[in-house]
């Protein structure tokens, strides 16, 4: 049932976003797009699509918006149910980094595959970079769901320990955006949430493995030294707010710049409308990183 409202909500709001109306907003907007794919390894889902507004005359290099997508991690799920974000984050003259990563199960994704994937992901801007005008300096990354989980993770790589799946990145993040987020993975995994799905994401129980829970689990890696956003709504029954609400707490009382955004009578899906006010409030949180 969840997977079935996932699939639904997701491909709805792909529609909400790209969708021409009588005016045929949508198609100037995909005419005014460059998606470029950049692969960094062999599997179909070790991908990531550059979206590019058209360039004008003069301009300078774009601000970076890394988008994750969720789904618990399971196969099925990929890059395009966040792709409506990405043509709104274009609309608004950024550059949009939509990564795809290998699901938990056979083909290497799990614990460190997946961490590894996006880790790879992330970096592989640097090549990017050296084609197209992107501003490394401005970059930020956002993810849904599991990709909450992903998006902390990835901004709170220069934390992680010599060695450790992810450690020493090449592209350094500005601020986080974690919405509706998996943002403490020993919680979840007592929580049982997506009936399972931490655990087949790291392969072991938080008491089993407590090692590798502390280096992927985003509340484990405070202080991240970046700001971050926890955006969640009250109406949620697929991720529990409090999986927001105390990360942000735990992550102010350690030091770092966390603002909750809770939206009243918002569900879990949402936060990646972009029509809906929770994404517009995150945007206004972002703009001052990415335009500044």
């Amino acid at each position: 049932m969840q997977r079935r409202r996932f699939l639904a909500a997701a491909a709805a709001t792909v529609l909400v976003g790209c969708s021409p109306g009588p005016s045929g907003r949508a198609l100037r907007r995909l005419a005014a797009t460059t998606r470029v794919p950049f692969p960094y390894g062999n599997h179909p889902q070790q991908v990531a699509d550059l979206w590019l507004p058209s360039p004008r005359p003069g301009s300078q290099r774009r601000a970076v918006v890394v988008l994750v997508h969720g789904g618990y991690w399971r196969p099925g799920f990929d890059r395009r149910y966040m792709q409506a974000l990405a043509l709104d984050v274009v609309d608004r003259g950024w550059a949009a980094w939509n990564l795809d990563y290998r699901p938990s199960g056979p083909g290497g994704g799990g614990w460190p595959g997946t961490f590894v994937d996006v880790a790879t992901g992330v970096d592989r801007l640097v090549d990017a970079a050296g084609r197209h005008p992107l501003d490394l300096s401005r970059v930020v990354t956002v993810g849904h769901s599991a990709g909450g989980c992903l998006a902390l993770w990835a901004a709170a790589r220069p934390g992680l320990p010599a060695g450790a799946p992810g450690a020493a990145p090449k592209v350094p993040m500005a601020a986080a955006v974690s919405q509706a987020g998996v943002n403490n993975l020993v919680a979840g995994a007592f929580e049982d949430l997506g009936q399972g799905a931490v655990e087949a994401l790291m392969g072991a129980g938080p008491n089993e493995d407590p090692e590798r829970y502390a280096l992927a689990s985003p509340v484990e890696r405070l202080p991240i030294g970046v700001p971050q956003v926890l955006v969640h709504g009250t109406d949620d029954e697929v991720v529990p707010l409090q999986q927001s609400s105390a990360y942000a707490a735990k992550a102010e009382r350690a030091g770092d710049d966390a603002t909750l955004l809770t939206i009243e009578g918002a569900d879990h899906f949402d936060v990646i409308d972009p029509l809906h006010r929770a994404w517009r409030e995150v945007v206004e949180r972002l703009t001052p990183f990415l335009d500044g």
